[in-house]
């Protein structure tokens, strides 16, 4: 019964853990597209807060959606050879940017495709910053699962 409890316990985490990476990401791809479009406003300027309250967690939605398979895998590898390490997850969110990438590229669809080299590169950046942010939240931990659970002190 532990050990059912245990996958489950760490099923959430992970979860929790990718919606983490997701908003990082995003908010990641404002921030920098904001500055690429010449966005700067002054300290205090009463339209950026409100504009991130939306566009974060909006975006956000795109990436966990676009990045979902090719995150299940480069998660359950981690989890099965415990990788822990925040370079492993900071390469495997640029993997996962590099497979949307290929897979824009390979739907035929001209609007769809991501042609500029900035935006390209703007996108990997915030695969590896969801990376490391899935690390913070989830990935230290990763294949917990699968130590033995203490004993029951109960005879």
């Amino acid at each position: 019964m532990r050990r059912i409890i245990a996958y489950l316990v760490r099923f959430a985490v992970i979860l929790i853990g990718y919606a983490i990476a997701s908003l990082a990401a995003s908010a990641f791809l404002n921030v920098l597209f904001l500055g690429y479009f010449g966005y700067a406003p002054e300290p205090g300027h009463p339209t950026i807060a409100p504009a991130l309250y939306f566009s974060v967690p909006f975006v956000a939605l795109f990436v966990a959606y676009f990045g979902f398979m090719p995150a299940a895998v480069v998660i359950l590898i981690a989890e099965v050879l415990d990788r822990r390490d925040w370079l492993f997850y900071a390469l495997g969110g640029a993997v996962i940017a590099v497979v949307f990438l290929g897979f824009a590229h390979n739907v035929g669809d001209g609007d769809f495709d991501v042609a500029d080299n900035t935006v390209r590169l703007a996108l990997v950046g915030s695969g590896m910053v969801g990376g490391i942010f899935y690390w913070l939240s989830a990935g230290r931990w990763a294949g917990s699962w699968r130590r033995e659970p203490l004993p029951d002190l109960e005879p």
